[in-house]
C-alpha cells in the first residue's frame, strides 16, 4: 500500500484505506494473547460491526462516486474500491485465522464453541427440544426458483441460503435467521462432571434441525444451509424542510434506508456453485457489489456480548469511577462550579456528576431555563427524564434533538416525541447542519441577577457511552462563554441571525479559521525562534487544508504530536514533508474519543476542547463547537493525560507512511499502557505539577 502511495506521490492517505487501518488495530486486539480472552471474542465482535458500518457508510460513499463521476476522476474512484475490496479481503482472511485461534484458547480455558456435528447425544436432545419450543416458531423459510421474484434480504439480517434435494429433484429456501430475537449464543449442557461451559450458536441449532423446517413438504434425501448477508447503503435522501415535516422526512428515510441498494453480499465460501450463481442472479448483483466469501459464520458482531462463562480474569477487570473531589465536597452542585471550573474525564470520572447537574437544575427554585444538545442518548436516558422533570417543575426547558444522527434517527424521533408531549420546547436544527455540539446551558437567578452554568463536552450526554468513551466535560460559571452559547443556542433556532462571539469556536463559521490561525501563529513563532509546538488529539483527521498547513507549521520547525484514533490522511514521519509530525493511535479498553487542540503560543500555551473532527463536514457542514480551557489546574490535568498517552508503548501504534499498525517502541522509557496508568495517577490523586 505504501508503495502505491509513492509512486502516485500522494501527500494524503484515502480516508477509507486510513480507516481500514484503524480496523486493522481493532482485530490485532483481538490477535493479542496478553489480552483477556472473552475481550478478544469480543473484539472480533467489534471489528465485525465496524466493517457493516464502514459498508454501509463509506464504501457506499465511493460507489456513488463511481457511478456519478467521469473520466479521470471515475478511474480513481474506481481503482480506490478496488483496493478497499482487495485490502477488506486481506484482513477477512485475518479474522478467520485469529477466529480459529481465539477458538482453541477458549478451548483451553474449557469453554467450547461447538458446531451441531460436535454434539452429544445429550445435548443434541437438549438442542433438539430447545428448537421445538423456542426456534421453530420464528421461523418462516421461502422457497425461491427462476419463475418468483426474489425475496428481499434485510440490511443487519443473516440469512440461510438453503438446498434441499429430495425424491422429486432439487429446491432451494431462503431462511431468516431470529437472532433479534432470540439469543446469538446458546449455552448448553456439559459433557462431563468438570469444570467445561459449551455454547453453541443458533445458526448451528438450526442447522441441527433443519429437515423439521420443511417436515411434511419434502421426503429429504440431502439438506444444507449456507449463511448469507447483505449489507445496504445507508444514506437517507432528505430534502430541505425542519420541524413536522422533517420528521416525516426522517421517517419515511429510515424505511428507504432497510431497502437501500446493496453495497456487500457476504457468503459461506462452501455454498454449491450452483446456488451461489442463482442467488447472484436473482438479486442482481454484479462485481462490484463486494461479493465476498467468508467462513461458515456472519454477523459476527453479536460476539460483542459474548457471555464469559469461565473465570473473572477472563475478562477485563473493570476500573471503578474515581470521585472529583471537588464536586464530592459540597452538596450543592451549583456552589462547586460558582468557586471554580470542572473538568470531567469519563468513564475515570462518573458521568453521575452530569444527571446530578441536572437532576438539580430541575429542581433548584432559582434556575428558571435549560437549553441542551441532544445528538445521542442512551435507550433509558436519565439526562431526558430530568429534562421532563425540570418542565413539570416549572422550568422553561429547550432540546435541540439532532434527527440526522446516523442510526439514531428513530430514537431520536422516539425522544423528541416524549419530550413534546411533556412540554419540553424541541427544536429539530437547521436544514443542511448537522447539530454535533454537546452544550448544556442553566440559567439562575442569584443575588446579582441572571447566571450562567454551562457545560460544553467532548461528547454526547449518553450515560452508557460515557461507561465505554473517553471524554472530557467542562463545567463553568464563566458568563462570557455562558452569553457565548446562549448565542449559539439563538442561531440554532434563528438561523438569520448572527452574533460576535468572545471565546467559542463554532462551526460553520469560525472554527476552520480560527484552527488556521492557530496554526500559523505556531509557524510564525518558530521562523522566529520563539516557542512552538501543537499537540492535537481527535477521532480523525482528514481535511485537507488543515493537513497542508500542519506540512507547512512542520517544515517551519514546530514539533507536532498527534493521536488520531480512527482516519488519519495526513502522513507523518515523511523527509522533506512531515518529518517534525509524528503521529500514534491507541486501541484498547476504551475507545478514546476526545478531541482536544493544545498550542504552544510562544510559551503561553493555549488549551481547547472541542465537539469537532478535523473533517471537512465537521468545520463547514454541522454545529460544532470549541471551548478554550482558561483555568491553569484543568489545563495541566490535560496535560497529564495527553503525554501519558504520548508515553504508551503497550497499545499506541505508529501511524506513518508504512502503514503497518506498528506497536510504538518502547525504548529505555517505562512500560505505560496509557489508560489504565491514567486511572491510577488520578486515582491516587496525582498533580500534573
Amino acid at each position: 500500500m505504501a508503495e502505491i502511495q509513492k509512486k502516485k506521490a500522494w501527500r494524503y492517505t484515502d480516508r477509507e484505506l486510513s480507516w481500514l487501518l484503524f480496523n486493522e488495530r481493532v482485530l490485532q486486539e483481538a490477535a493479542d494473547s496478553s489480552v483477556p480472552i472473552i475481550q478478544r471474542v469480543r473484539y472480533l465482535g467489534i471489528f465485525s460491526s465496524n466493517l457493516d458500518e464502514f459498508f454501509r457508510v463509506r464504501v457506499a460513499d465511493v460507489k456513488r462516486l463511481v457511478t456519478f463521476s467521469s473520466g479521470g476522476t471515475k478511474e480513481r474512484y474506481s481503482e480506490l474500491l478496488e483496493e478497499i475490496i482487495s485490502r477488506v479481503s486481506e484482513l477477512q482472511k485475518s479474522y478467520d485465522k485469529i477466529y480459529e485461534t481465539v477458538l482453541k484458547e477458549l478451548c483451553r480455558r474449557q469453554i467450547y464453541l461447538i458446531n451441531e456435528q460436535q454434539l452429544t447425544e445429550r445435548q443434541a436432545d437438549f438442542v433438539t427440544g430447545y428448537f421445538r419450543n423456542k426456534v421453530l416458531p420464528e421461523l418462516s423459510p421461502i422457497l425461491i426458483s427462476e419463475d418468483k421474484p426474489f425475496p428481499f434480504l434485510k440490511e443487519g439480517s443473516i440469512y440461510f441460503a438453503i438446498k434441499i434435494e429430495h425424491q422429486k429433484g432439487i429446491n432451494q429456501a431462503v431462511l431468516e435467521i431470529p437472532s433479534d430475537r432470540l439469543a446469538r449464543f446458546v449455552v448448553l449442557p456439559s459433557r462431563s462432571k468438570g469444570r467445561e461451559r459449551v455454547v453453541i450458536t443458533l445458526d448451528n441449532i438450526i442447522r441441527h434441525c433443519l429437515k423439521e423446517v420443511f417436515q411434511g413438504v419434502f421426503s429429504i434425501n440431502k439438506i444444507g444451509g449456507y449463511t448469507i448477508k447483505v449489507t445496504r447503503d445507508a444514506e437517507l435522501e432528505l430534502g430541505e424542510g425542519i420541524s413536522d415535516s422533517l420528521m416525516k422526512k426522517i421517517s419515511a428515510s429510515i424505511k428507504k434506508r432497510s431497502k437501500g441498494v446493496p453495497v456487500r453480499f457476504v457468503y459461506d465460501a462452501s455454498i454449491p456453485a450452483d446456488l451461489l450463481e442463482f442467488l447472484i442472479k436473482k438479486q442482481g448483483l454484479r462485481k462490484k457489489d463486494s461479493l465476498i466469501a467468508g467462513a461458515r459464520y456472519h454477523n459476527s458482531k453479536d460476539f460483542m456480548g459474548f457471555p464469559n462463562l469461565g473465570a473473572a480474569y477472563l475478562e477485563l477487570k473493570p476500573l471503578p469511577p474515581i470521585p472529583y473531589p471537588e464536586l464530592e465536597k459540597k452538596t450543592n452542585i451549583f456552589a462547586c462550579i460558582k468557586e471554580a471550573d470542572c473538568l470531567l474525564y469519563y468513564p475515570y470520572n462518573s458521568f453521575s456528576y452530569i444527571i446530578k447537574f441536572l437532576r438539580a437544575a430541575a429542581v433548584d427554585p432559582t434556575v428558571s431555563s435549560i437549553k441542551i444538545n441532544l445528538y445521542r442518548v442512551a435507550s433509558s436516558s436519565r439526562v431526558i427524564d430530568s429534562l421532563i422533570s425540570a418542565v413539570q417543575n416549572g422550568k422553561r426547558v429547550t432540546a435541540v434533538v439532532e434527527l440526522q444522527a446516523r442510526f439514531d434517527e428513530e430514537a431520536n424521533l422516539r425522544w423528541a416525541q416524549r419530550m413534546t408531549d411533556a412540554g419540553v420546547h424541541v427544536i429539530f436544527g437547521i436544514p443542511g447542519l448537522k447539530i454535533h455540539s454537546k452544550m448544556l446551558l442553566i440559567k439562575r437567578t442569584e443575588a446579582k441577577g441572571s447566571r450562567y452554568y454551562s457545560h460544553i463536552g467532548t461528547g454526547n450526554f449518553n450515560e452508557k457511552t460515557a461507561k465505554l468513551y473517553t471524554d472530557f466535560s467542562l463545567l463553568t460559571r464563566n458568563q462570557e462563554i455562558g452569553q457565548d452559547i446562549e448565542k449559539v443556542f439563538d442561531f440554532i433556532q434563528f438561523t438569520h441571525r448572527r452574533h460576535e462571539l468572545k471565546h467559542l469556536m463554532v462551526s460553520p463559521f469560525s472554527n476552520r479559521s480560527s484552527l488556521i490561525e492557530l496554526i500559523k501563529t505556531e509557524t510564525k513563532n518558530a521562523l522566529k525562534g520563539k516557542a512552538s509546538g501543537i499537540f492535537i488529539k481527535c477521532n480523525n483527521l482528514v481535511d485537507k487544508e488543515l493537513i497542508d498547513l500542519l506540512y507547512e507549521a512542520g517544515q517551519a520547525g514546530v514539533k507536532i504530536k498527534l493521536i488520531i484514533r480512527g482516519m488519519c490522511s495526513l502522513i507523518p514521519g515523511v523527509k522533506g514533508m512531515s518529518d517534525n509530525i509524528v503521529a500514534i493511535s491507541i486501541v484498547d479498553r476504551y475507545l478514546e474519543h476526545p478531541r482536544v487542540f493544545v498550542f504552544e503560543n510562544g510559551g503561553k500555551p493555549r488549551y481547547f476542547i472541542s465537539s469537532a473532527d478535523l473533517m471537512t463536514r465537521n468545520l463547514d457542514l454541522r454545529v460544532e463547537v470549541t471551548c478554550p480551557v482558561y483555568d491553569e489546574r484543568l489545563q495541566k490535568r490535560i496535560q497529564l493525560i495527553l503525554d501519558v498517552q504520548w508515553r504508551d508503548c503497550v497499545k499506541a501504534r505508529v501511524i506513518d507512511e508504512r502503514q503497518v499498525n506498528k506497536i510504538r517502541p518502547r525504548g529505555n522509557r517505562k512500560k505505560i499502557r496509557s489508560q489504565e496508568y491514567i486511572h491510577k495517577l488520578l486515582k491516587r490523586g496525582v498533580k500534573p505539577d
